[in-house]
Formats: structure tokens, sequence, C-alpha cells
């Protein structure tokens, strides 16, 4: 059988930057790349939307990455390093590696390439000596740096000299640093800041970077010492930076190129970004960028350049934004002698949130905060509110993720040692039970974020398992390496303690009989234990396995079914009822962790393994329908999304959690749906299911749930049931937005409309409706610090008197122009229209251009005052601000601006607006569409009444049964995509051979004659089937 399409990535949480080694983030043009503890995330500027994608996760390292270093001369190569003593040369592009060295004697800890040779690089452990790689070439192979050994202190870390030729200077961990030139007295441990001096004190050497615009000034940062710039050659201290408090430490600098003498720091006790000039001591400007220290910074050293937007009139001077290097500087008032560098900087801080920001404009372009750093084990939905996802880590926290906006929502404290396991509290009970390395058990508040139980029966030894029973809600079962299952209630009174011979790994409540838990457990057996009677003998114990079992689940929808995987890299189904194992699923080539039953169809089974795949069975024949390869790590923790039986979450030793949809394994339920089949070839029973060979059937409550509400129904119920199987079946994500937007414009009532519809894409007449109240949301950040105008400081004084003088005596129009050349617009402002109107718009123009140009968010209202809303636009959407220039271009359809119109006719205003309108939907739902969410870029289309549009992006997105489900609800306006998306599906079909159903599909088109005799045409039967197949 040809397999038609399988499990599908729909989404995926990306990590944090580990906060343990230094150079751990890189960058280069327009790409930069972060650490986390065993994968490098590469991320690069897409220039269409000037935003940043992920574009490769690296994960060849298995043990801690501990350094990163981009090639200078070549930016589609780095280079990392780990503590298995591996050194990996990658190349980002083609997403391979090009060549690895391994045993690097001794754990590299700082790497570099050597800046004026070809393929080298440098790594050094900590004590030294300075190893030097050359990868490619005649002279290929690893020689030791003449000088570079025999170090007194730790290396922290070294850095080669850009321009001469192998000058190297090392920052140790005593604070001092050692410089090696070749022809030069080597100087080792010298220049400790002098404080330091005599004393046997550690300050380490935090940061170290090479004065770009001089051969021998560096500059040097201590922890606790400070900042100084320091001269090679003479080992003098030219300048010592002071901060503004002595509590603050240095974690990382770096030079800013396309500012001469300008640096940035960053502290390590919270995120103050600081800027600084070599002419001055002290910071020229400080920004709290977050709550927690920095951990690196790197200045991308060619800004990314924007394409101008093609607006429709071309302005000599086409703003350029201010992350270009082409942007004129703003000029300046007296009190600002240094302006802020355009760039960008890479930011990491401790709390392992990564971003981008942008100098020039004070904003974040990018920030991904709160990723995990380390090792997800495990991860599960909220059982009522499916939209949170909780996971937990290697890391010591747990995290809660809103998996519509893949953003963290919640954090844990921290501090637990590692989790290995969570189990949500049943119903709206708002915790969350964890299980900790070393730290006993705890129960976490979520909305209050502080723990409120702690168990610790189990000593400190691990908890490898934490069960809350959802039958119930009172008693939480834990699993330990002490040997014991223990059963105890939330108030922490010990029910029961089942002791096992050796260490319990995994354990699992019956979801049909309250009193029933089965365990896994390191001497290879599977137990059951009866909780309603006293004995604490197990009722039945399983073995088969060859090495220990961990997790174990029983079946949510066949009784006393229950499977168990193991070490041994197989998943074994027993029958408790039989008390026999009655399938082995092999398959898997490293020990089995995550597994998961599907909720629907009672025979489909899901396991993660170490060999880095997910699988999924149909243990009726014990066969695995698919296999899925993307993570880049053991696969740990498997969960089910609670009210979309085919949308799951899994989580890795590659510190990511990714989402995916099983609905392509559930056909030909879908198209089942779609031609209005008899409710018996969609819902069934168990044991109808389970039937060698049967189709899949629906067994579970959510299709129940449907079924029952359907037949409440009076009048057509096919609307309905086709939005709610609809939403059965896809993933999150934009599905449930585009069926609202559908029954706006099929007039549903508006009182309908869910709560959080205000928060996706909105139809445009609810979109002002609903955002006049965060009217704020506009002016998103206020960004340029530059108030225009000019004038030096001794002409202003005299300038403001001429100015009032000329008030005086009428003159308005010169003291209109006056004031502007004071940069005091609202003062020039205020008065113009008593020159005239004509004036005051010619005055709003102008300051809007002025804006514009400097890029600054104030523009927004001089726009909609002269009702000039096309430039305004044209301003978000070169800006990438797509969601932005939609709601201007909304507002501007609502405004009704009496006499201040430059247009002439109402009605040809009308029409321009709509035509900005659609623009700008069609922009946002074409980003939509290119990030991968054709749902979404439907959602825009259908939000101006684009259905023809809306329909060609779900099809264009292969989203057929969505498009035809939408497609006949709304009926005759998308009847012909509608048609266009059947015919697609019914080959589709063809190709995996359920002619019956391509068929069904076709006679649902009204013109279907030409079809149908293609399809008999192409029929490959014995001569009866293709007669009955005429005959239908």
């Amino acid at each position: 059988k040809a397999k038609m399409s399988q499990v599908k990535q729909v989404g995926l949480l990306a990590a944090g930057c580990q906060p343990w080694n230094k150079d751990v983030c890189a960058a280069s043009g327009d790409r930069f790349a972060y650490c986390a503890t065993l994968a490098i995330y590469v991320y690069q500027l897409e220039h269409r939307y000037n935003e940043f994608k992920l574009r490769a996760i690296m994960s060849e390292h298995k043990k801690t990455i501990t350094a990163i270093s981009w090639c200078p001369h070549n930016p589609d190569v780095f280079a990392s390093a780990s503590a298995d003593s591996l050194v990996i040369i990658w190349n980002v592009t083609e997403q391979k590696v090009v060549a690895k060295l391994d045993n690097t004697k001794g754990i590299p800890a700082s790497l570099s390439w050597c800046w004026n040779a070809g393929d080298v690089v440098a790594f050094v452990s900590h004590r030294g000596p300075l190893y030097i790689w050359t990868i490619s070439g005649p002279d290929s192979g690893v020689t030791v740096h003449r000088d570079a050994h025999s170090f007194l202190s730790d290396i922290s870390l070294f850095r080669w000299h850009p321009k001469k030729k192998g000058k190297v200077v090392f920052g140790h961990t005593d604070g001092s640093l050692s410089i090696f030139q070749p022809g030069s007295k080597n100087q080792k441990h010298v220049l400790r800041p002098e404080s330091l001096e005599g004393t046997d004190e550690e300050d380490p050497v935090t940061a170290l970077e090479w004065d770009p615009l001089s051969t021998d000034y560096l500059l040097v940062a201590n922890l606790h010492n400070g900042i100084r710039l320091l001269d090679s050659e003479s080992l003098s201290c030219i300048t010592t930076f002071n901060f503004p408090s002595a509590a603050a430490s240095v974690q990382c600098l770096a030079w800013v190129s396309s500012a001469p003498g300008m640096f940035i720091t960053g502290d390590s006790q919270v995120g103050v970004l600081r800027v600084w000039n070599v002419s001055r001591t002290t910071p020229i400007d400080n920004f709290k960028l977050k709550k927690t220290g920095f951990h690196g910074l790197h200045v991308l050293n060619s800004p990314p350049k924007k394409k101008p937007c093609s607006s429709q009139h071309p302005t000599k001077n086409h703003h350029t934004s201010s992350t270009s290097e082409a942007v004129p500087p703003p000029t300046l008032t007296q009190n600002q002698a240094f302006s802020l560098p355009p760039g960008h900087a890479v930011c990491c801080f401790m709390d392992g949130g990564v971003g981008l920001y942008d100098m020039g404009a004070k904003k974040w372009d990018f920030l991904r905060d709160l990723g995990h750093v380390e090792t997800i084990f495990d991860c599960k939905f909220k059982p009522d509110n499916p939209d949170l996802l909780a996971t937990a880590s290697f890391d010591g926290t747990i995290k809660v993720w809103d998996i519509n906006t893949l953003t963290a929502v919640y954090t844990s404290p921290g501090n637990e040692g590692v989790i290995y396991s969570i189990s949500w509290a049943p119903g709206d009970l708002n915790c969350i039970a964890g299980a900790t390395s070393r730290n006993g058990g705890f129960i976490w508040d979520v909305p209050k974020g502080k723990m409120i139980t702690r168990f610790s029966e189990h000593g400190k030894n691990g908890i490898f398992c934490i069960a809350w029973s959802h039958k119930d809600s009172k008693r939480i079962a834990t699993c330990s390496g002490d040997g014991f299952c223990i059963i105890r209630t939330i108030d922490g009174k010990v029910l029961h303690k089942y002791k096992h011979p050796a260490a319990v790994f995994g354990c699992d409540w019956s979801q049909n009989n309250k009193d029933m838990i089965a365990t896994g457990c390191e001497d290879k057996n599977v137990r059951v234990y009866y909780l309603a009677t006293s004995s604490d003998q197990p009722l039945k114990v399983f073995s088969g396995h060859t090495a220990k079992v961990f997790h174990v689940r029983w079946s949510p929808l066949r009784e006393g079914i229950l499977c168990s995987g193991s070490d041994d890299g197989t998943v074994r189904i027993w029958d408790y009822t039989q008390d026999a194992c009655i399938n082995v699923l092999s398959g898997h080539t490293a020990p089995v962790r995550g597994l998961m039953w599907n909720p629907e169809i009672p025979y489909l089974l899901v396991s993660g393994s170490w060999d880095y795949t997910i699988r999924v069975w149909d243990t009726r024949d014990g066969t695995c329908l698919d296999t899925v390869y993307d993570h880049g790590a053991d696969v740990y923790g498997l969960t089910c999304h609670p009210n979309r039986p085919f949308t799951m979450a899994s989580c890795s030793r590659d510190s990511t959690v990714r989402l995916w949809s099983l609905s392509p394994l559930t056909n030909p339920l879908q198209i089942n749906i779609l031609v209005d089949r008899c409710w018996d070839e969609i819902i069934g029973n168990t044991d109808r299911a389970v039937e060698s060979g049967a189709p899949p059937l629906l067994c579970g409550k959510v299709s129940r749930d449907i079924k029952q509400e359907v037949e409440k129904l009076t009048g057509n119920p096919r609307g309905k049931k086709l939005r709610w199987f609809s939403e059965c079946f896809s993933p999150p994500g934009g599905s449930k937005n585009l069926w609202d937007l559908v029954a706006v414009i099929k007039g549903q009532d508006d009182s309908l409309l869910p709560q959080n519809y205000c928060k996706g894409i909105m139809h445009m007449k609810h979109l002002v409706r609903f955002r006049t109240s965060k009217a704020q949301e506009l002016t998103t950040v206020k960004m340029s610090k530059f108030g225009g105008g000019i004038g030096a400081p001794s002409k202003e004084e005299r300038l403001k008197e001429a100015a009032e003088i000329h008030l005086r005596l009428g003159q308005i129009q010169r003291y209109c122009e006056l004031m502007v050349e004071l940069g005091e617009w609202d003062k020039a402002l205020s008065v113009a229209p008593g020159v005239s109107m004509k004036y005051w718009r010619k005055l709003m123009q102008r300051r809007a251009d002025q804006l514009i140009q400097e890029e600054n968010d104030d523009v927004i209202p001089y726009c909609i005052a002269i009702g000039d809303v096309k430039k305004l636009v044209s301003f978000f959407t070169s800006r990438g601000q797509l969601k932005e220039a939609l709601l201007v271009a909304q507002v501007l359809l609502r405004l009704t601006m009496g006499d201040l119109f430059s247009y002439s006719d109402r009605a040809e205003f009308m029409s321009c607006c709509c035509r900005l309108l659609h623009k700008v939907s069609e922009e946002l739902a074409e980003w939509y569409f290119q990030d991968g969410r054709a749902v979404l870029a439907a959602c825009c289309h259908l939000a101006v009444e684009n259905i023809e549009l809306a329909m060609a992006a779900l099809i264009r997105g292969n989203e057929l049964e969505l498009a035809i489900s939408v497609g006949a609800v709304l009926g005759e306006s998308a009847a012909q995509a509608t048609h266009y998306a059947l015919e697609l599906l019914a080959r589709k079909c063809m190709t995996v051979t359920t002619w019956d159903l391509a068929a069904d599909l076709l006679m649902m088109i009204p013109d279907n004659k030409l079809q149908l005799v293609k399809l008999c045409a192409f029929y490959p039967g014995c001569v009866a089937e293709i007669n009955d197949l005429h005959e239908k």
C-alpha cells in the first residue's frame, strides 16, 4: 500500500540559551546562533519580512556544548566544542557536519577560528595548552602552540587578534591576562586589576575583546573589578570605566563595529545593557531589558538591511530602517553628544532568554523568553484548559506554555534538582505535582507561583514518576529508586506503600477502575495493585521483558489492556483479564521512554525512544504505521491534547517540545464525515474497532459528545457537524479562528462569539470595535529618542525671543516656522490653524515625513489627522508590522473626519480605504502562509470576506479536508473552490486505492461526468469490480 501522508509536525517550542559556558552565542552577517545544553539553534534574517526565523537545529553533541565560534571569512561555517572532548565543524546552509575532531586531550573550554589562516580552529582546555587544528589541506592535523601552555591559573577565554597575525590573549580566573605574539617576549599572567595585586583572590576575566580600531588596545572585563581599556604593548591601563553603582558587575561586552569607539556591556545580576564610548568613563546610556542578568552579548556586525517597501509614490528620500547602515544620523540637540549606534545586539540571559535588541530603535526585534536549557523529561496538557502545556526539565524548572502563541506563560521557582515527572491536578485545581531527583515530590500552585506541599517519604532517593489520580482527586502516587510505590492523600497521609525488589520507574492509574494502579520495575516486571484491599502484594505480575521496564500505560478505551515500554527496545501489550502478553511491538533500536494511547482509536499507540524516534503502532497486528525522525535526541514524554485527540506533544533531550498532528493516519474517517456516510462508518464500539483489518472508527469521549450534540440539533445539522469534527481532527493554530470567521460571515449573532475571539484574527467589522478599548496597542513601543529639530545652543535663546515677538505681532506663520526650527512642533501645530487649515495640514505632513524617516511610532496620530493613511500603512508594512498596518487601514474605513479629507469625494475615499485594507490583509496572509500557517492565512482573507483567496490558501496549504468543510458551510460563494478541493482529495484517494471514497467525493461535485469517467478509466480492479464501479 502506498503511504498517503503521515504524522506532521505542527509546532515547535525552541530551547533557551545555556547559562554555563562563556562563548555560547555567536553571530555572523544576518545569522546568529546560541546553544542550549546539547543543541545549537541557528536563526537567520528573512529579508522579505525583516524578521529572524529558526533556520537549523544542530544536535550532534552528546555532552554539554562548551563553546561555539563563527568562521570570520566564511559565513556558512561555524565550529562547536563539547564536554566529551569533541570539536565539530558545521555547514549551516547544508545543515551538515563538515569535519569532526574527537579525543581533544582535555575538555575544550574556549574555541576560536584563527583570523588570518584558512581552515584553522584553535581550542584550549582550562589549564592549556592551546591546540591548533588545521582542518584541511596538506598540513591538516593538530599542533600545540609553542608558548601557550603551563599556565598558573585556569583560562576563562581567549581571543585572537583580528589584524596582527598570530597575536593572541588569554583571560584567567585569577584576573590576569597572558599575551603572546610572534617575535615578541611572551607575557604571562600580567595586568591583574590593581586591587588584586599581592592577594590570591580570584576575580575571573568575564570578557575580552581587541579594539577593532587599534593593533594594541584591548577591552577587558573582570567580574568584580569592572572594565579596563589596556595597552598590550606597554602593559599599561589606559582607562578604567566606572559604574553607576558598586553592585554592578559585568558578565559580557562587545564592540559596536558600526560606531567607532562604542561598546556595550551586560550586567551579571540584572539585565541592564549599558552603552559606552571609550572617551568617557561613565556609560552614555543604560537600558534595563530584563529582570535576570546577562550571560552573553554579540553585535551583529553587518546589521540586517531592509528592502524598501514598494509604495505607490516613491519619494526621493525613501525611509530606511534604523537597522540599516544607510540611515542618515538624526540631527542632535546639544545634550546628545553621542548618538546610539544603529545595530542589533544578540542578548543571552541567565534564565535562558535569548533576544535580538535593536539599539538604535530601542526595541526587541526578537525575544525568546524563558526556554528550557536542558533535557525535557515530561510534558502534559492541562486537562481543563488544553491551550496550556506543562514541561519538566533537567534544569530544575517546570514551565507552562501557551501552545497557540508557543510562548512560556508561567515558570516554577526552580532549584529543584532534576524534575523527572509532572502530573496536573484533575479539574480546575490549577496545581501541578512534580517529582525530583533528590528533593522528593511537591505540589506547585501555578497561578500563585509557589510550592504549597512537599512529600518526603522517599528521602533523598530520586522519584521517577508522579501520578495524580483523575478518578479520585485526593490521591497521588509516586515511585522511586528506593523500590517503593507510595500512594498518599494530597495532604500527605500515606495510604499504601508497595515494596518492589528493585527501583520503580513508572506508574499509571487505571482509567476504568479508580482503585487499580500498574507499575514498571527495574526487575523487568509489570505489576498491578488493587487499592481496595489491605494487601501490599500485587494482584498480577507480568513478566516477559528482557530489561528494566520504564513506563506503563492503561488503555483509556479497552478495559484491562495496558502497555509497557522497556530498555529492551520493545513495547508489550498486556491483557489483565487473560493474564497474558497479547502483542510485542518491535522496531525501536534503544530503550523506550514515552508511551501514549490514542483516546479515540483504541488500537493506536505512540512510543518515543532513546533512538531519537517516535513510532505510531497498530497494536492489533503490531505493525508500525509511521516513524518520526525529527527530534535530534532521546524522546522522553508524550501527551495528547484533551479536546483534539489527534494532536500530541513530545519532549526530548534536544530541549525542544514539538506538536504533532496524527490526523493523516485516521483516513478514511475524515472523508467518511465529508461525504456524509452513516454514523456506523464514523463512530463505533471498541470491539468492532479492534477487529483485525477493520477501518479506523472513533470510540472516545470527544466523538461521542459531538454525536450527541449533532443529534440534538433541529433542521440541517451538517454545518455544525462539519465544524465540530474539523476541530476534533485539526491541530490548534487557527482552525477555531477560521470557523469563528465563517460563522460571522454566515450572519451568526456576535453575542455567540467565544471570549478569546478578540485575541485572534477578527472580521473587519469587529476589528475597530474590539480594539478601541486597546487603542494604546498601536503605539506599541516608544522608540526613537530623538526629537526633531536643529539649532545650535547659542542661537536657541535668540530664536525663542524672536518667535515670541512674531507671535505678538500676529505673524503666526513666521512663529510656526521658527518653532519648527527649534523642534517645538507641538507649539507650532497648535497655532498653525490660525494661518489656514491648508497650512496646518502641510505642517502636519512635514512632521509626519520627518517622524517616518526617524522610524518613530509617534507618526501615527499625524497621519491619521490628515487622512494620509497610505503613508502610515506603508510605514508599518515596510517595518514588517503587518498587523498594525491592517488595523490602521481598518480604522480608516471607520473614521469620518469632516472637512479634513484630502479626498474631494467621500465614495472615492471609501473605496480607496477598502483597496488598502484588502492589500494589507493579503500581505499579512502571505506572511502567515510563508511561515507555514495556511489556516491563519485563510483567516486573514476571511476577515475581509475574500472567500476566494481564503479557500485558495487552504488548498495551497494542503488543508483539503478543512477547505471542503469550510466551503460546504459557506455555500455558493465558495462553491468553485470547494469543487476543486473535492477533486484533489479524490485524486489523493485514488493513489491510496480507496476508489469508492474517491467516487463519493466526486459525486458531491455538480458537473462531475468527466471526472467520474476518468475514475472508471483509471480503475485497476478485475472485471466484476469495474462493473460495480460503473454501476455506482
